[in-house]
Parts: C-alpha cells; sequence; structure tokens
C-alpha cells in the first residue's frame, strides 16, 4: 500500500487504520513530501543521520523531533534510497481513548480535552499513539504480531474521490514559493479531527549591518 509516489500513496492513506501501543487512530489527514524534489522535506539536502528511515523504501517510520518538545510520526513511501514521507497530520482515535488521554495529560494538560482533539494535528496524534524518537527507522510490523513493540498499519478500502479533499500543506510554502500551486495536503472532507490550516510565514530577512 504504501509503494509509490507520495502524491498518490496520501490520499489512499485516509481512512487506514494506525495502531500504536494500545491506541488505534482512523487516519483523516495526510501531507505528502517527495524528499530531493521538494524544498519543503527534510531530505531535500540528501541523506543526514537525522533523516536517513526517509531513504529506507515503503514501510518504515520516520519520526523526528520539533520545536524541541514534539515528536511528529511519518511514514515512508517509495523505493529504497529515494527519500518520501507521508506526515500523519490528524486521526481520530477509535480505540484506546482512555489511554490516549492520559498520554496527552502527561504534557501537563489540564483542561479538557474533548474526543476530536485526541489526535488532531501531528504532534497529538504521535503521543496519543505513544510514538518516541526512537521509532525513527524501525518498519511498521506485522498486524498479526501483536506482541511486538511498534506501530502497525491496517489498510482500508479507498475512500471515494468526492470525500477527499486536498490543499496546501500546514507552514510549508512547496516548491518554487508557492503553496496554492501545491495541494500536498489529504483530508477527509468535513471530518471534525482534522487540524486547522495555518499558511507559511514569510521569512523577514535581515537589513545588512
Amino acid at each position: 500500500m504504501l509503494a509509490g509516489d507520495p502524491l498518490e500513496v496520501a490520499p489512499r492513506l485516509l481512512g487506514s487504520l494506525l495502531h500504536g501501543r494500545g491506541v488505534t487512530v482512523r487516519l483523516t489527514e495526510v501531507e505528502a513530501y517527495r524528499g530531493a524534489d521538494d524544498p519543503g522535506s527534510h531530505a531535500f539536502r540528501g541523506e543526514t543521520p537525522r533523516t536517513r528511515p526517509m531513504f529506507l523504501g515503503a514501510g518504515h517510520v520516520y519520526a523526528y523531533f520539533t520545536y524541541g518538545m514534539h515528536t511528529c510520526v511519518n511514514l515512508v513511501a517509495g523505493e529504497p534510497g529515494v527519500a518520501s514521507g507521508l506526515l500523519i497530520r490528524a486521526g481520530e482515535v477509535v480505540e484506546g481513548a482512555e489511554l490516549a488521554l492520559a498520554r496527552r495529560r502527561a504534557d501537563h494538560q489540564r483542561r479538557a480535552i474533548p474526543h476530536r482533539d485526541l489526535a488532531r494535528g501531528p504532534a497529538r496524534l504521535a503521543r496519543a499513539l505513544g510514538v518516541v524518537l526512537a521509532d525513527s527507522g524501525s518498519p511498521l510490523l506485522p498486524l498479526d504480531r501483536p506482541d511486538l513493540d511498534g506501530l502497525r498499519l491496517e489498510p482500508r478500502p479507498a475512500l471515494p474521490t468526492e470525500r477527499i479533499a486536498s490543499g496546501p500543506r500546514v507552514g510549508v510554502a512547496g516548491p518554487g514559493g508557492d503553496a496554492a500551486a501545491h495541494p500536498w495536503r489529504f483530508w477527509i472532507a468535513g471530518d471534525a479531527t482534522v487540524s486547522l490550516y495555518r499558511p507559511a510565514v514569510a521569512r523577514r530577512r535581515r537589513p545588512p549591518a
């Protein structure tokens, strides 16, 4: 299911189930990243120790730390040696809601957390599933091996095209700086768990001294 162009694989992931350490999330929002052909990708400038998992081929996990406090999770698509990533942006917790809530509250959340927000956004989703940075580079596990520790993907039939929406990626300008021309974020239209869209913010250059 994951082998192929990230732009084709991403919408196929919608509606599939991602199992992680006692919690199951139905995927409702995914972003595609094309590696060397994509300035928005971590792997745009080539392989590094951090991005090596993106080059391992379809069925591997790429996890990264962002803003010094959050882990996000990607699934790798395509062939070994060709970087790609599918950022899992949001989903609905369909099993293990109490465990997901406990993990979210461990982030010092004092306010009430609505069910729709348990995995609404990439950092929340990774937290709900118990994803840690050490998961980066690991393969997805077989569905019939619940005794093993890690993530499992359970494909579901592809959704009808009329149920899938697409648009610019969150906070990414896109190749050539034109986010609107590259609608590489896919989500289930009308689903309450889809994250809020935030456009990329242009960085201001400092004037010469």
